[in-house]
């Protein structure tokens, strides 16, 4: 019995983590289980088999859903409980004891992953936001599959949350779009902004000063707020970032069939207020959107709409592959033998202007010779 197990392990000086890793439980039922004394333990029990549970009448659908997603949290069912058929009257944790019981009854094991965690200081109201990217491949209505690609935004102090997706890579236009509706839908922006990818940012560094995109220059030098990049060599800067878009991946977007775009997107709200910025945070213990009514006073007024006319196109940029190959919007262009190099950043930058499209390996550089198309995207 897993009952017996938890405890025989913890006795032998196992983690909780540990022996939920072991047994492939969840940490909270370890906890839930080492708690209980046997008798305890054997009117739990008692009273999963012979009362009727809140939960009964959605029984088949739970089933359906761990047998589908062995690797789906009672977290996750709760939220989607609450987005099918709006249950707003059973907890968590009655939902999180159901879920166990159906596992343990009905032999589903759950698979558990890996988890990483990041260490964020605790700033005062109205500091700093912090952005996160993300992509992710879902199912499809049409029993395909699509790659979205996700922005997320949190303020650091509250943890109130705003996220928004894409069905392409993203480009410095839609950042700046995108962290637009974010001012909006937080009530105003932080003196900071941290970011943990700095392609669509920054063109280089040079002795430690940020040279930024023509775009996000102009962006920047009209909200004038202090930027901050999170670099992939300095792990300690880049622990700053919280798992947002770990949790957006996991709690909302995992398993769920993708349609279109806009009804991804308007799902992706209404999962914001229902779970992503209502549930007590493990670390405030607040709910986010309690924390962020009292933080709002603090935020800087956004001011004046941004013009995005001013955004320049030569701010795409691509990767360059180690075959020499850039794809962009589902084609392939091959560029000149001996572009890619294995010592450097290989960032192509793009430009599109009345219908051609040139690369080149710097924003205002010259264009590269010989592009050749290899694929036309639906050939």
């Amino acid at each position: 019995m897993i009952y017996q197990e938890v405890h025989r392990l913890k006795n032998m000086g196992f983690s909780n983590s540990k022996i939920a890793r072991k047994l492939q439980i969840s940490r909270n039922r370890v906890i839930d289980y080492l708690s209980m004394t046997p008798d305890e333990f054997a009117d739990f029990i008692a009273s999963l088999q012979n009362r009727t549970k809140k939960l009964d009448p959605y029984q088949s659908d739970i089933l359906m859903w761990l047998r589908a997603h062995p690797d789906v949290t009672s977290a996750q069912i709760y939220d989607w409980l609450q987005d099918k058929f709006d249950i707003q009257s059973v907890s968590e944790n009655t939902v999180r004891n159901y879920v166990n019981h159906l596992r343990e009854h009905y032999h589903i094991p759950k698979v558990t992953l890996g988890r990483i965690y990041g260490a964020v200081d605790e700033l005062p109201p109205g500091q700093q936001i912090q952005v996160d990217f993300g992509e992710i491949i879902v199912n499809t209505s049409s029993g395909g599959r699509q790659k979205l690609y996700v922005a997320g935004f949190i303020l650091s102090h509250s943890r109130f949350k705003y996220v928004e997706w894409l069905d392409r890579p993203f480009r410095t236009s839609d950042l700046i779009r995108i962290q637009e509706n974010a001012f909006h839908y937080f009530g105003g922006m932080t003196a900071e902004i941290v970011y943990d990818q700095n392609r669509l940012l920054a063109v280089s560094e040079n002795a430690g000063d940020l040279i930024l995109t023509e775009s996000f220059t102009k962006y920047h030098k009209f909200r004038r707020f202090k930027v901050e990049l999170c670099r992939k060599s300095d792990p300690e800067s880049k622990g700053k970032i919280e798992q947002v878009i770990k949790y957006v991946k996991n709690n909302f977007a995992k398993h769920r069939i993708y349609d279109n775009l806009n009804t991804w997107q308007q799902d992706a709200l209404k999962w914001l207020k229902r779970t992503g910025n209502y549930k007590v945070h493990h670390n405030i213990k607040k709910r986010p959107f309690e924390v962020h009514a009292l933080e709002k006073q603090h935020l800087q007024t956004v001011s004046g709409n941004y013009h995005f006319e001013n955004i320049s196109s030569t701010n795409i940029t691509r990767t360059i592959h180690k075959d020499n190959v850039i794809r962009f919007e589902g084609n392939r262009y091959s560029v000149p033998l001996g572009t890619f190099q294995s010592d450097k950043e290989n960032i192509a930058y793009i430009s599109v202007a009345d219908g051609k499209l040139s690369i080149s390996l710097h924003p205002a550089g010259a264009p590269l010779p010989h592009i050749q198309c290899l694929k036309t995207k639906g050939r």
